[in-house]
Formats: structure tokens, C-alpha cells, sequence
């Protein structure tokens, strides 16, 4: 029987960044996420890292920022799950792009899309690693007020997504 080993690894980012952690099937994943993210318009900054699955098994990466770069390759690179991406970005939200990510034919799951602290939950057997799930921010501390709804609504229209 095999053994399988579980591992929690944080996502580690700047505070006022955002991340996508996704799982994808095939090399040229990271030059689409590329394309996507590129045409989603705007000033969004962004890193993107890819862990292949089979032959040389590297970290491939692109981006426009070599800060957000640098953090998306180390992730994956401490994630060390096969067919995993991790888009860290800043100068937008993923709510701008999430659709575009999710129409990249080779995109098979979002696990993520926050600004949230995330830890990965990654199981580990002797053929390498998947990710399980992942832990994304907090436990709900309580029910909603009719003060929290007034908060809620004016912060969407202050971001601009409600009139």
C-alpha cells in the first residue's frame, strides 16, 4: 500500500498582492496564463510560474513584473506539485481576469483567486506530489449585520464593480 505524506506549504507574496492558484495539463500553459493575463488590459502587474508534470519537470515562468516573478517561481518551486500554476498579481483583482484564466484550454481547475493568506495542503507518494486543496484566509467569525451589508455594498461601489 502506498504511503502518502501531507505536507502544508503557505503561499508566500507581498501583502498587497493578489494570487491565482490553479492546476493545468500541458508546457505551453504558461505562455497562454501569459497571453490572458496580458489582455485583460490595464496596468496589472504580474508573475506566473508553472510546475511541469513530465520530461525535465522545471518551473516555468513569465511575467511583467520580476518581483511577482521571482515569488510565483519560488511558490511553485515549494509547492513542488506537478501541472500547478500560481499567477501572483498586483494593479488589479482577479475577479478582472478570472474568466479569461479559466477559458485557457489547458486550465483544468482554480483552486484560488484572493488576496487572502492561502496554505496549500499537498499530499506527497513516491510518484511526487498533487494538491489536495488549499486554506484560503479565515473561519467565518460570525453572521452579517445590516451594518456589515451597508459596509459590504459601499465597497463594491467604491471599487466600481456596482453602480
Amino acid at each position: 500500500m502506498a504511503e502518502i505524506r501531507w505536507h502544508l506549504v503557505p503561499i508566500e507574496k507581498p501583502e498587497d498582492a493578489n494570487v491565482i492558484l490553479g492546476q493545468s495539463h500541458f508546457i505551453k500553459t504558461v505562455e497562454d496564463l501569459h497571453e490572458a493575463m496580458a489582455n485583460a488590459g490595464g496596468r496589472i502587474r504580474f508573475g506566473i510560474a508553472f510546475n511541469e508534470a513530465s520530461g525535465p519537470c522545471l518551473v516555468r515562468w513569465t511575467g511583467n513584473d520580476a518581483e511577482l516573478v521571482e515569488v510565483a517561481r519560488q511558490n511553485c518551486l515549494r509547492i513542488g506539485a506537478g501541472h500547478v500554476f500560481l499567477i501572483v498579481m498586483r494593479e488589479g483583482f482577479p475577479i478582472n481576469v478570472l474568466n479569461a484564466i479559466k477559458q485557457v484550454p489547458e486550465v483544468c481547475r482554480i483552486f484560488c483567486a484572493t488576496a487572502n493568506p492561502v496554505q496549500v495542503l499537498v499530499a506527497e507518494t513516491d510518484q511526487g506530489r498533487g494538491v489536495a486543496g488549499v486554506v484560503d484566509g479565515f473561519t467565518p467569525r460570525g453572521l452579517e449585520t445590516d451594518e456589515h451589508i451597508a459596509e459590504r455594498k459601499a465597497l463594491l461601489r467604491r471599487f466600481g464593480y456596482k453602480l
